[in-house]
């Protein structure tokens, strides 16, 4: 059991006062002062009072109360100047009160006084570590033994946060590596870099590491990737941090691990919200968000309170999400305004009365029917959400003067092949429709799947890997675009900072991924090998479903903008007429057969085919 704070301090609190007695009875010797004068009770107790005056300046100088595990130079020099002063104090009292003593004494006293004091906190940061090496503390049994990856600033940061047994910093550290090799066969903390990201596979087998740790925030994208792979083989937990680039200095101290998930496998250089280009039409505003409590729309209000608005309102129809979600937010955010209201974007009266209530300055709206599949089945219902539930937002943001209204949009929107992407075409047609006419700026941001959204595949590939598998996949081909939802989210905000009115913005989305090196990515994180422990089925593509993603239509090219990771798309413009005509037509087929409602969406949207694909 390892020694608590309290008996540490008592422990070096008796040693330094017999360290005292010790230190002048050897300077007596080594300075010919007779070792008899030390037997006179009266002395004795003198010695006694510079014992005092000793552990008394210690004491101001807090040394009775560090962490000598991790003790610095600033320590070293805290206990030199702090014996120093004490001996000089001590010996003008003696001098004061008529007890002579030669001053070489003195001097002899303090060196040795400073090698004693200073050689008994150096154990105190020896031994733990070598009980960490040697696996010899019981206190860290429950503690992973742990690989770092990466023997730069981050991975350096990793390792004494684990070593000062910090609790969001779990584990510890047995062996790093570090693919350079200047590096190798030196210490971090005590912690010796051995070998490359090649040697991975045989330390974890010779040191039984139980965690790796991915310390390289600096690497490429592809060094990372090429990492990962390597641990993905071993059965450690993989664990990383997060972007060091991101934080303040004062958050450093606060980071955490967390899990690499499949993302990290599949490799995109996260994009960072430049908070300075987009304060200017966020700052200080009423935000108005719906579809708040989804997994957009609550990454949407997590990223929007990093740019200081005055308040958001959260309108979402299923309250619990959003309920969880303001008290999240106001746990970081409690200057801001938090309001939820319930709802639906369907609702014309409703809606319209949130407008007249908050008078919204911006509005994101990320409501919406996005599920493929169960749109296919219920298209007046997606018709009824995903077109007319964005007409009564955007009519109420044209009537009550918002600045600006942000449509959420999809790449399933280009040359659709299900109700789903028709339905957000249809929406992009409606924006488009007002932006032509309205003093508010209407803009629409199209991008591809996001990882972890509440429509991705990723969740219901976990829960199938966790029953034993199989994981079901749609065809061997079948490609995605994929981003993270911060990263969708931080682009839509920066889109919505250019928007000019009318334009549609597509994000950069990288390369498509095919969703079976998704489904291996993720076996293989979870401890299990593809194919083996775990099979892949593949049960063909489902009504509605396309092999490939789209981000353009063929009439469509892009315009380049400030931002590398936002384009604009120049196609067609869509008359004013036309679209009221569309919307019309569809209104009417509300209340009839789905069937008429496919039959009305085909003629509204020319591109969407639909398809006939059974599941």
């Amino acid at each position: 059991m390892g020694i608590t704070s309290t008996k540490k301090a008592a422990l070096l609190l008796f040693f330094d006062i017999a360290a005292t007695y010790a230190a002048y009875w050897l300077a007596a010797l080594l300075t010919d002062v007779s070792a008899e004068v030390f037997v006179n009770n009266e002395i004795f107790f003198m010695i006694g009072i510079l014992a005092i005056f000793n552990v008394a300046l210690l004491a101001v100088f807090q040394l009775y109360n560090n962490l000598w595990e991790y003790a610095s130079v600033d320590e070293v020099f805290q206990i030199l100047f702090s014996i120093v002063l004490s001996t000089f104090v001590g010996a003008v009292f003696l001098w004061v009160i008529d007890v002579r003593l030669p001053i070489r004494l003195f001097f002899v006293a303090s060196l040795i006084l400073i090698f004693l004091i200073g050689g008994t906190r150096l154990i105190f940061r020896i031994i733990p570590r070598k009980r960490r090496t040697f696996g010899f503390s019981v206190h860290d049994i429950t503690r992973p033994r742990t690989l770092i990856v990466g023997a730069g600033e981050t991975g350096s940061l990793t390792i004494g946060r684990m070593l000062s047994k910090d609790p969001f910093m779990p584990g510890i550290p047995i062996v790093a590596t570090d693919d350079d090799p200047t590096k190798h066969k030196q210490y971090i903390h005590g912690v010796r870099v051995e070998g490359t990201s090649e040697d991975i596979i045989r330390l974890v087998e010779e040191r039984n590491i139980e965690q790796i740790v991915v310390a390289i925030p600096s690497a490429t994208l592809e060094e990372r990737k090429r990492i990962y792979g390597i641990c993905t083989k071993t059965e450690c937990r993989l664990r990383t941090l997060p972007n060091i680039r991101e934080l303040t200095l004062d958050e450093i101290g606060d980071v955490t691990l967390r899990d690499v998930d499949v993302a990290d496998l599949l490799g995109r250089e996260e994009i960072i919200l430049n908070t300075r280009s987009v304060s200017g039409y966020i700052a200080g505003q009423t935000i108005l968000v719906t579809g708040g409590g989804g997994s957009i729309g609550s990454e949407l209000c997590r990223q929007l309170c990093r740019i200081a608005p005055k308040r958001i309102v959260i309108f979402d129809i299923y309250e619990n999400d959003a309920y969880m979600l303001k008290h999240e937010l106001l746990a970081d955010y409690d200057d801001i305004d938090i309001v939820i209201e319930v709802g639906s974007v369907c609702d014309e009266v409703r809606v319209d009365s949130i407008f007249e209530r908050y008078k919204p300055g911006v509005v994101f709206h990320a409501a919406a029917h996005k599920h493929v599949s169960l749109m296919e089945r219920c298209p007046r219902e997606a018709v009824q959400n995903n077109v007319f539930g964005t007409l009564n937002a955007v009519h109420a943001a044209d009537k009550h003067g918002v600045a600006r209204f942000i449509f959420v949009s999809t790449d399933k929107a280009v040359n659709p092949t299900s109700v789903m992407g028709a339905t957000k075409r249809m929406g992009e047609m409606v924006v488009q429709h007002y932006a032509s006419t309205s003093k508010t700026v209407f803009a629409a941001v199209r991008f591809g799947n996001v990882l972890g959204s509440n429509g991705s595949v990723i969740p219901i590939f976990q829960r199938q890997i966790a029953a034993g598998g199989p994981i079901t996949v749609t065809h061997p081909d079948v490609e995605r675009y994929f981003m993270t939802i911060s990263e969708a989210t931080r682009l839509v905000i920066q889109a919505g900072g250019m928007a000019a009115g009318g334009e549609i913005f597509i994000l950069d989305m990288g390369d498509p991924v095919k969703i079976v090196d998704l489904a291996k990515g993720l076996i293989q994180l979870s401890g299990f090998t593809p194919g083996d422990e775990i099979k892949i089925e593949f049960v063909g593509l489902r009504k509605g479903e396309k092999m490939y993603e789209e981000l353009l239509m063929n009439e469509e090219s892009t315009l380049p903008t400030d931002n590398s990771s936002i384009m604009i798309s120049t196609g067609q413009e869509i008359s004013y007429g036309e679209v009221a005509d569309k919307l019309e037509d569809l209104r009417g087929v509300l209340r009839r057969s789905d069937e008429e409602a496919i039959t009305v969406l085909e003629q509204a949207v020319p591109t969407y085919t639909h398809t006939a694909n059974e599941e």
